[in-house]
């Protein structure tokens, strides 16, 4: 998907070859197993290329358009996004000029990556709901749920660290909002005391962030690794089952990550899938933006049921971070088919 053609960026060659030598030869290895045929070399690029700056309009307080003529007024050169209303794009060397105008100070537009800002659509919240982001810091999913249900209902929007929720609270200040309620709880322990009481959940689990590693932050790549996976996916899994257990009969979530890893995705779901058997369907998904292919079949000898190619995996362009998605919905009594 093509959004800025005449964005200037490296040679995909170069960006490849840099990719290569500085990302962990065990990473690249199994990202070649999980990504379709042909698709490495795209991905390696998109961890050394330039990445245009992707912000969401606070349609609470500005239209998308109007965003737009404010900023190219004071001489950025913003694009929309199809499939993405809300979206943005602007060029790389405009990050520090957004950063610092009045739009962004103010709350009107928030800097989001376009893979994130998938996820409140997907979700799809109405007006009226209660809804639950379980891993809600710094604030941005949080922040387009309440602006998807006009600020009407209740988002509950919960962290549980603590420097990461005073910047969760800070943004939704920041924002204007009033449906949201920030608290600061272990999401793991929250069916214990809201269970079967949310309409949606949106599970955006700590991960191994695979998909945002680059070469200009090595830090973002320098300390992955199997045990690293393996730790989160133990998190990710008491999560994933603690928001389903407080959505309410029929209700809905949305897991997802942005880590390529099968252990911290399609393992997940299929872990609470077992341990809530007959209670829990997987739901089929479509992007309305992005390249994504279905769920893995199989991994290093398993073979995941047949139901979990209903989740999408985004994959990594110029453009897109990568990301998962899995949305399930929680039944009244057994689930069949």
């Amino acid at each position: 998907m093509t959004l800025l053609a005449d964005t200037e960026v490296a040679p995909e060659e170069t960006a490849v070859a840099a990719a290569r030598a500085a990302l962990p030869p065990n990473f690249m290895e199994r990202l070649e197993r999980i990504l379709p045929a042909g698709e490495l070399r795209r991905a390696l690029a998109s961890f050394a290329l330039p990445r245009p700056v992707a912000v969401r309009v606070n349609t609470l307080r500005a239209a998308p358009e109007e965003a737009r003529r404010v900023l190219e007024a004071d001489g950025l050169h913003p694009r929309p996004v199809p499939g993405l209303p809300e979206a943005l794009l602007l060029p790389p060397e405009e990050r520090e000029a957004l950063t610092h105008h009045r739009l962004h100070q103010e709350g009107l537009v928030y800097p989001q990556g376009l893979a994130s800002q998938l996820a409140a659509l997907l979700l799809d919240p109405r007006p009226g709901e209660e809804v639950l982001d379980l891993c809600a810091a710094p604030g941005g999913k949080a922040l387009h749920l309440a602006a998807r249900m006009g600020d009407q209902g209740r988002v509950a929007a919960v962290e549980a660290a603590r420097g990461r929720y005073f910047r969760l609270r800070a943004n939704l200040e920041r924002a204007g909002v009033a449906c949201v309620r920030p608290y600061l709880r272990d999401g793991t322990r929250l069916d214990r005391l809201v269970p079967g009481r949310f309409h949606r959940v949106l599970v955006d689990a700590p991960c191994s962030s695979e998909a945002r590693f680059h070469l200009s932050r090595p830090e973002s790549f320098r300390y992955w690794g199997r045990r690293k996976i393996r730790e989160l996916a133990r998190k990710q899994r008491r999560l994933l089952l603690a928001g389903l257990r407080c959505l309410r009969p029929g209700g809905v979530l949305l897991y997802a990550t942005c880590s390529f890893a099968p252990e911290e995705n399609e393992a997940v779901v299929e872990a609470a899938l077992v341990a809530m058997e007959g209670e829990v369907e997987i739901l089929p998904l479509e992007p309305p933006a992005g390249r994504w292919q279905e769920g893995l079949a199989s991994w290093e000898g398993h073979r995941f049921r047949p139901e979990l190619r209903r989740a999408r995996r985004l994959l990594p362009d110029p453009f897109f971070q990568g990301f998962f998605y899995c949305l399930l919905r929680r039944s009244p009594g057994p689930v069949t088919g």
